[in-house]
């Protein structure tokens, strides 16, 4: 009977189309394959390693620190598979970047929001646990995280927000009633791909992580579909300053750690 993860690791991974030294252990995940070149353009010596399907990844440094980013498409099973092949050529630590909707008052348009753990309401974790088990970042670099956005926050013109987001499969079948359910429990955003990373990093032993720009409210009412969105736009770089400066941060960290 054929072992998938057996048959796959350390190997040119079938999807995203990456072989074992294409990547930096820090994989940054947006959604969109425009937004890796977005990413690209932050990183010194970027270069596009491969594209197939969704998948577009560019390998390049911050700082000295030898940094990805793959666009894994919209939703789960897509991300889940783009998780377990960058895992399969040696990727340590995973973070999606990119876009979410707001749940609660107060929260603007390019605003950024880092996620401590994800309502799971989609299917693919399905096949990995059980419904009961928590789907959540990794502790240690969402501190990181956490630290490095409000120290940047004094001079980034961002409000900043931290909490449980939601992970949803059908776009258009958020009604308005579980909108508002969502919003009654607290929860403080909703996407389309967290749960699924948090879920395969812990089953396969490495960190995960999720920061996001506001795209719009869904309880305000802010919300652009028809035009360009600038301060979400605005929203996405400020993120990718914050994530790439965290990285670096927590890599000195764990240098730190293994020194001591």
């Amino acid at each position: 009977m054929l072992n998938k993860e057996e048959k796959t690791l350390g190997k040119r991974q079938y999807h995203i189309h990456l072989s074992p030294g294409d990547i930096g252990e820090y994989v940054l995940l947006p959604g969109d394959p425009a937004r890796s070149n977005r990413v690209a353009e932050y990183l010194d010596d970027a270069v596009l390693v491969a594209e197939n399907r969704e998948h577009r990844t560019f390998t390049g440094y911050y700082k000295g620190v030898k940094i990805s980013v793959t666009s894994t498409g919209m939703g789960c099973p897509s991300t889940a598979i783009a998780c377990e092949e960058l895992i399969n050529i040696g990727a340590k630590c995973l973070v999606r970047i990119g876009s979410t909707a707001a749940l609660q008052e107060g929260i603007s348009i390019g605003d950024l929001i880092v996620s401590t753990g994800s309502m799971k309401n989609e299917g693919t974790s399905r096949f990995y646990v059980p419904d009961v088990f928590p789907a959540v970042p990794d502790f240690d670099f969402t501190r990181v995280i956490i630290d490095t956005a409000r120290e940047m926050q004094k001079d980034g013109g961002y409000g900043f927000f931290y909490g449980i987001n939601a992970s949803d499969d059908a776009f258009y079948g958020e009604t308005p009633e579980w909108i508002e359910k969502l919003h009654s429990l607290g929860v403080l955003n909703v996407e389309m791909e967290s749960s699924a990373i948090y879920t395969v990093c812990h089953r396969r032993k490495v960190r995960g992580a999720m920061i996001s720009a506001v795209s719009g409210n869904l309880i305000t009412g802010e919300v652009i579909y028809e035009t360009e969105n600038r301060k979400l736009a605005e929203g996405w770089d400020k993120e990718i300053k914050v994530i790439l400066e965290a990285i670096s941060r927590f890599d000195r960290e764990l240098k730190g750690r293994s020194n001591a």
